[in-house]
Parts: structure tokens; sequence; C-alpha cells
């Protein structure tokens, strides 16, 4: 089983400028999201981050509260928690699936989201994954985000243009009779 491997994980990254994190939690199962900000928090604290939190109803709305902060609030990365339990319909499929897609493609859109939204078959799986003493998934959420953030730091600082346009390169726009202007 996989809960006998053992696993790497990368060193935190290091920031010259803070980092600000928020945290969005649905806590329908109250004590395993207590304990997911838990562990997100500490290591966010170690890395040196600045945490708000905020309470959604469930991890549907999760990924609608990080698209609602990313285009409205000044965060530099997202902390995504919650616990969706295998129960007898097949609505965990529907919820899995569908918090599980929005998150990816917000990231693929270049918001730094860690996705520590547990989706398992019972809640002694939830409780082991969830402790911040056990496997911390909380905390390899915010390590996750916070690892992205650094790469957004680092290539943000690199430009290739826009469009069909490479940068830098002067072109003539059409009408113009004074010879090329950079655009």
């Amino acid at each position: 089983m996989a809960a006998n491997e053992s696993h790497y994980s990368l060193a935190l990254p290091k920031f010259d400028k803070a980092v600000r994190l928020l945290i969005v939690v649905a806590p329908y199962y109250k004590d395993i999201a207590d304990n997911l900000v838990t562990g997100a928090r500490a290591i966010a604290a170690e890395a040196g981050a600045e945490c708000d939190l905020v309470e959604v109803p469930g991890a549907l709305e999760v990924p609608a509260a990080i698209g609602l902060a990313a285009r409205m609030a000044d965060y530099d990365g997202f902390v995504a928690l919650g616990c969706i339990i295998r129960g007898e319909t097949t609505h965990y499929d529907t919820v899995c699936n569908d918090s599980s897609r929005a998150l990816s493609m917000m990231g693929l859109q270049g918001i730094c989201i860690g996705n520590g939204i547990l989706t398992v078959e019972n809640r002694p799986q939830a409780e082991v994954r969830a402790d911040p003493a056990g496997q911390n998934k909380g905390g390899g959420a915010a390590a996750a985000a916070l690892h992205l953030v650094a790469l957004s730091r680092k290539w943000a600082r690199q430009t290739k243009g826009m469009g069909f346009k490479p940068a830098g390169e002067e072109i003539r726009i059409a009408g113009d009779t004074k010879g090329t202007t950079r655009v």
C-alpha cells in the first residue's frame, strides 16, 4: 500500500518578499478541516508566509471562492482544503471530479493553488491524511502553493512578447507613412 511508502518532499522555497496566501476551506467535516488548516498554517509560517482564511459551504465552492479572490483580492497563492468521503450515491464522484477539475483549470491559467481537498473512502482515511503529525496533507497543499508562487516570481522577470509579435521588435503600422513605430 502507498501508506507504507516513503516520499520525497522538496525543501520549502525562500522568498525575498513576503508571500500572502489565502486558505479556502470547506469545513463540512469540521475536525478534519481544522487539522488540514493547522497543517497548512504551520508550513506557511515555516516559509514566512502570511495567511488569511475563509470558509465556504462545500468542496464545490472552494474553486469558486479562489476564482473570486484571484480576480478581486491581492494574494500570491491559494490553498484549497476540504474533505469528500464516499457515500452511497454518485454525488461523491461529481464533487471530487468537478472541484479537482476547476482547481486544475485555474492552475493552468497561472493561479498558484495547492490542492488539499481530500478524496477518501472513509473517515479513518481522512483522519490519517489530515493529521498535521501524520500525512499532513494540509501542509502539503500549502507547500505546493508556495512552490508555485516561487516559480511564478522567478518567471515573472522574463518576457516573451505577446501574440505574434516577439518582444522588442519594431513593426510598421498600416497607414503610417513615417517609418517604424515601436508597439
